[in-house]
């Protein structure tokens, strides 16, 4: 497979710069793949009409990680040898993946001119007389893919009250380019089931939940299970290699406890069927799930990369917004629902005015092999 063959043109005045209001007023694209339709198979609906396309014993599964405020400015201290002029250098930190205590690996701007032992000095522009502003780190290495180690001053729950202060939520590339981050996103970029911290992208497809959602889901009889995929900074790096095969994902650390494992083949066992929402969800069940179909716990890092031609293990359903040209994401649901589907499906989104990525609406899809009733 080619890059190219997964490229579409979208314009840019579909890229959505903030959320429905309320979240659950978000469109959503039901796409069932070779129904007998007049339609051929899409359907234009509205998120909170979800419940209408499950049914009792169905089980939905989200990701209940939390964004933390990732993206840090800070000044690179003057190098006293080495050529360096000695004044300092702004630079800016997205933070990728937590090594230790201490340690991020980190994303930064720009990276090309750090070295080991550079000292780094985040939320310069505050009170450094308080122990709020002493948010200093050390250049400890330089990885494979231009990724720097930072060795913080702080470490633990220090670190992480020291993040929270400065640190500022991390809007994808296609937002942050066009408006600055402001305390709006602070809500906005948080499902409201989000618990457990460690993300620096939201599961986007879980924005469009609301309480009386929720509710609505467990009156009709569906089951509410939650897992945790921490989404690192590499979800917003693209694809740079023509040929498909070659690339190689971030990988991220993902945790699928004993008992939803058992909850998840139980009602799988019973005839329900297994709801993603979001691609970080079916990832981290699709890690977790052995080729005989069962579904066990899971603590690791996963690095899967999902394209046409896998053999789904766990997911029937997908919940997920709509995807960047050319990414893995798009990748994914091609291999998911069909790579004809997906492109009818988004010709018919754009065409009809659907709001795309992160912020914009959503889509359930229907798996390509999966008996539609």
């Amino acid at each position: 497979m080619r890059l190219s063959d997964f490229d579409f043109h979208l314009p840019d005045e579909a890229i959505a710069l903030r959320p429905a209001e309320p979240r659950d007023s978000a469109r959503l694209l039901v796409v069932r793949p070779g129904a007998p339709r007049e339609d051929g198979g899409l359907e234009d609906r509205i998120v909170h009409e979800l419940p209408d396309f499950l049914r009792p014993g169905d089980a939905l599964v989200f990701n209940d990680t939390r964004v933390i405020p990732a993206r840090l400015m800070g000044l690179r201290a003057g190098r006293e040898t080495g050529g360096g002029d000695g004044s300092p250098v702004s630079v800016e930190a997205t933070l990728h993946k937590r090594v230790a205590p201490d340690r991020w690996i980190a994303f930064m701007r720009p990276g090309k001119r750090l070295k080991e032992g550079d000292r780094i000095a985040f939320g310069h522009d505050c009170d450094r007389g308080c122990m709020a502003g002493l948010l200093d780190a050390t250049v400890v290495a330089k990885h494979e893919g231009g990724e720097i180690e930072l060795a913080f001053d702080f470490s633990g729950v220090d670190l992480d009250l020291a993040v929270a202060a400065h640190g500022e939520m991390p809007l994808p590339p296609y937002i942050a380019a066009k408006r600055a981050e402001d305390d709006r996103d602070r809500a906005d970029y948080q499902t409201v089931y989000a618990r457990e911290d460690g993300s620096v992208a939201a599961p986007t497809a879980g924005l469009h939940f609301t309480p009386q959602l929720l509710e609505a889901l467990k009156a009709k009889g569906v089951s509410l299970h939650f897992v945790t995929l921490h989404v690192g900074a590499g979800t917003f790096l693209p694809v740079k290699t023509d040929d498909v095969s070659e690339h190689r994902m971030h990988a991220e650390f993902g945790e699928v406890p004993a008992a939803v494992a058992d909850a998840l083949n139980a009602a799988r066992a019973a005839g329900g069927r297994i709801v993603c929402v979001g691609t970080t969800s079916l990832r981290l069940l699709e890690s977790a799930t052995g080729e005989d179909g069962v579904i066990r716990p899971f603590a690791d890092e996963t690095a899967i990369f999902i394209t046409p031609g896998y053999r789904f293990r766990a997911a029937d359903v997908l919940m997920t917004n709509f995807h960047l040209p050319k990414s893995t994401l798009f990748m994914l649901v091609s291999a998911f629902a069909g790579q004809a589907t997906m492109k009818a499906a988004y010709e018919h989104a754009i065409a009809t005015g659907y709001r795309f990525y992160s912020y914009g609406d959503g889509s359930l899809l229907f798996r390509a092999d999966f008996e539609q009733t």
